[in-house]
């Protein structure tokens, strides 16, 4: 989307000279350098909150949700590089239900590669990821619910815990803050979840990530589901032929966590840099690969193909973003994002992609390509 120029001069000032500098020298004030620009116009957004009178409830909601995110940053900065996992799944699992056991085997896998596990910190499948991944690779964002929930055992008195009012700034922070989602058998609550989460992928309004939905042998609950997606949504062409890719259904721990792990084999990250969206690699891949991969992935390029890059484009190199990655860039139609995703498996299994990872199968999508 193209922002109008007037428009962006807007967001950029209080449209009073006399108060644009008196924020200016509270920026200075603070001490502020880095992204300065974010912190000016997010002061301007107050400021002109409180210039359009709103009403009590207004702002409380707006003050209880920026509070709320500020928390929730400040827990998880550290831990930014760390690869983490969230966890969704019913509040109302017993510990005696096999599908608790599929949570806690899940987490306490992942965690023995380095992953961490986040979750809504309540009982249930919550606290069997939380139990399975251990103190130190676990995460909790809780809601303040009348009937439910508190947090549970495991997460209870870790820093890494924060609590949030609205059921909208939690969610923004179990989708942000993670690298894959697993999610087990739940309510409204999780189906709701799900559902969002796939949404964001649909539209590229979240990171690709890898989503597993998990059962146990022999449950039907995943499979009921695919068949009305397939049977009522996909049928009526109210979702793409290829979204069903952006998940996976599995009964299996271990196939679960091949395809959350195995989604950075080799693929690291992406960017838009102006037009082009650049994706970062963990190995360099042959010109030979990446003239096979752009005449398969022609159509959801605008123009030309893939390239592979000699190096980090002038913004990626200003702001030292992963220099010494590999790079291949595209012209992406920002529409195709299924297909994205399964650009990102075929780039993982490449001959010269790193080997898969140990122990686990090799994932889905890229067992398909093998």
């Amino acid at each position: 989307m193209t922002t109008h120029p007037a428009s962006a001069a807007h967001e950029r000032s209080t449209g009073d000279a006399a108060l644009d500098q008196h924020l200016e020298q509270l920026l200075d004030q603070l001490g502020v350098n880095a992204n300065r620009d974010q912190l000016r116009e997010l002061l301007i957004s107050v400021v002109r909150l409180a210039q359009g009178h709103p009403d009590r409830l207004d702002l409380k909601i707006a003050n209880a949700a920026l509070r709320e995110m500020s928390e929730g940053f400040e827990v998880f900065a550290p831990y930014r590089d760390v690869k983490k996992v969230t966890m969704f799944g019913s509040a109302r699992t017993l510990p005696t239900d096999p599908l608790y056991a599929q949570a806690r085997d899940l987490a306490s896998c992942l965690a023995e590669r380095g992953w961490s596990t986040v979750t809504g910190a309540g009982p249930g499948i919550m606290a069997a990821g939380l139990e399975g991944a251990g103190p130190e690779h676990s995460f909790g964002i809780n809601i303040r619910l009348p009937f439910e929930q508190e947090p549970n055992q495991f997460i209870s008195s870790d820093p890494k815990l924060v609590s949030m009012k609205y059921f909208f700034t939690r969610k923004l922070l179990l989708v942000k803050e993670s690298h894959g989602y697993a999610v087990l058998p739940g309510g409204f609550g999780t189906l709701d979840e799900a559902f969002e989460l796939l949404t964001l992928l649909q539209t590229g309004k979240a990171q690709p990530s890898p989503v597993v939905l998990l059962e146990v042998p022999g449950g039907s609950y995943w499979q009921a589901w695919e068949r009305f997606v397939a049977g009522e949504v996909a049928a009526r062409d109210l979702i793409g032929p290829d979204d069903t890719t952006l998940y996976l259904i599995t009964d299996e721990v271990a196939e679960a966590a091949a395809e959350i792990v195995g989604f950075y084999r080799n693929y690291h990250s992406l960017r838009w840099v102006g037009e082009r969206l650049v994706i970062r690699l963990q190995a360099q891949p042959t010109p030979e690969e990446v003239a096979a991969l752009s005449e398969e992935f022609a159509p959801i390029c605008l123009r030309g193909g893939i390239e592979l890059l000699p190096g980090p484009l002038p913004a990626e190199t200003r702001e030292a973003d992963h220099p010494d990655l590999p790079r291949v860039a595209l012209s992406f139609d920002r529409l195709s994002y299924a297909r994205l995703r399964q650009l990102i498996d075929a780039l993982n299994a490449l001959p010269s992609a790193p080997p898969p990872p140990a122990g686990l199968p090799l994932p889905a999508g890229q067992r398909a390509r093998a």
